[in-house]
C-alpha cells in the first residue's frame, strides 16, 4: 500500500478549501482517506497565518511511516522546515532565445579556455619530463 500526503478539494463551487490528508495512492482525490492533518485556503491572503494549519507532529510521524507528499505539499512542509523539497529539472526552454545564446557561448569560450589550459599544463609537464 503506497500512503501519500496530498490536498482533498473541499468546500464550494469557486470557493475551494483543501484538507490535507493521508491516503492511500489508490483512492479518489476526495475518497477515502487514513487521516486528516490539516487544511489549507487558497483564498486568504499568502501572510494570513489561517491560510494552512497542520498538525506537525501527525506529519512528520506519517514521513517517518514512509508517506510521500505530493508536490504542493512537499512545497508547503519545505516552507514550514519540515522537510527538504527535491529540485525539480528546470529546462532552459523557458530561457529566452537570446539568454539561451549568450550561456551556450559563454560555456563554449569558457570550455575552450579551460581546454587551452590543460593543453599547456601537460605541455609544460612533458617539458619537464624530458
Amino acid at each position: 500500500m503506497s500512503v501519500v500526503i496530498r490536498l482533498a478539494r473541499a468546500g464550494t463551487k469557486k470557493r475551494p478549501v483543501y484538507h490535507v490528508v493521508v491516503a492511500d495512492s489508490r483512492f479518489p482525490r476526495d475518497g477515502r482517506f487514513i487521516e486528516r492533518l490539516g487544511h489549507f485556503n487558497p483564498l486568504l491572503p499568502k501572510d494570513n497565518e489561517a491560510r494552512l494549519k497542520l498538525d506537525m507532529d501527525k506529519v512528520k510521524g506519517w514521513l517517518a511511516k514512509g508517506a510521500q507528499p505530493s508536490d504542493r505539499v512537499s512545497r508547503f512542509l519545505d516552507a514550514a522546515g519540515v522537510a527538504k523539497r527535491a529540485a525539480r529539472n528546470n529546462p532552459e526552454k523557458a530561457v529566452p532565445r537570446k539568454e539561451r545564446k549568450a550561456n551556450a557561448e559563454a560555456s563554449a569560450t569558457a570550455a575552450t579556455a579551460t581546454a587551452a589550459a590543460a593543453k599547456t599544463a601537460s605541455a609544460a609537464a612533458a617539458a619537464a619530463k624530458k
